[in-house]
């Protein structure tokens, strides 16, 4: 699973660089230690705020997130703890700048199968995310009739029931990565871009589903 674990947006790209040149997202790919420290929800929260709006100070997240700094001071340090934020050199004592280390982080089954805490760390994060893309969904369908009709138009879910075995569902999903990587940076002469996020859910299905 890759993610940006965003609250509430795509992560920033580099409008300024033509999307021939779009470098690839930094990413960490996270051990069994990661995960459990990240499967908490202020921490994923913090993430997601410093990948979406760029660094800031326990204080400044505090008030964003709705909680206090102390809480917050510390919850940074953890992810720290595991290279998902960094200092970036500024300020002291509580009011230190702090950022996201990079920009996805990923992990896979085998990075938890014999370590029973981190499989139930890695089924919370899932959980997490998959409860976080449903609201942000239902976010945009509270709003959408006062967007453009040809906003209306595109933004919208499918879904597709295809047969594959799983090196071949492994080909798909490397392909759309490819295909998403493509379209990474917009054209910075088309005012009509926007932000977009694009979810990805690929999984097997039992006959009565």
């Amino acid at each position: 699973m890759d993610t940006n674990d965003l609250p509430g947006q795509a992560k920033t790209t580099r409008a300024s660089a033509p999307a021939a040149a779009a470098a690839a997202p930094s990413m960490i790919r996270l051990d069994a230690t990661a995960l459990k420290v990240l499967a908490h929800p202020l921490r994923s929260r913090l993430l997601g705020a410093l990948r979406a709006a760029g660094p800031a100070t326990a204080t400044t997240l505090a008030e964003k997130l709705g909680t206090n700094t102390g809480a917050t001071s510390y919850h940074l340090r953890k992810l720290a703890s595991v290279g998902l934020v960094e200092e970036t050199g500024e300020g002291h004592g509580r009011e230190r700048w702090w950022r996201a280390s990079t920009e996805m982080h990923g992990f896979t089954q085998r990075d938890v199968a014999y370590d029973p805490d981190a499989r139930a760390a890695a089924d919370w994060l899932r959980r997490y995310y998959l409860r976080s893309f449903v609201d942000r969904f239902g976010r945009w369908l509270d709003v959408h009739e006062s967007w453009p009709l040809e906003w209306q138009e595109v933004a919208d879910a499918s879904d597709y029931l295809l047969r594959l075995s799983p090196a071949r569902l492994a080909q798909l999903e490397a392909e759309s990565a490819a295909l998403f990587e493509r379209y990474r940076n917009p054209d910075p002469d088309d005012p009509e871009a926007r932000q977009v996020e694009v979810h990805l859910h690929a999984f097997p299905i039992e006959p009565s589903l």
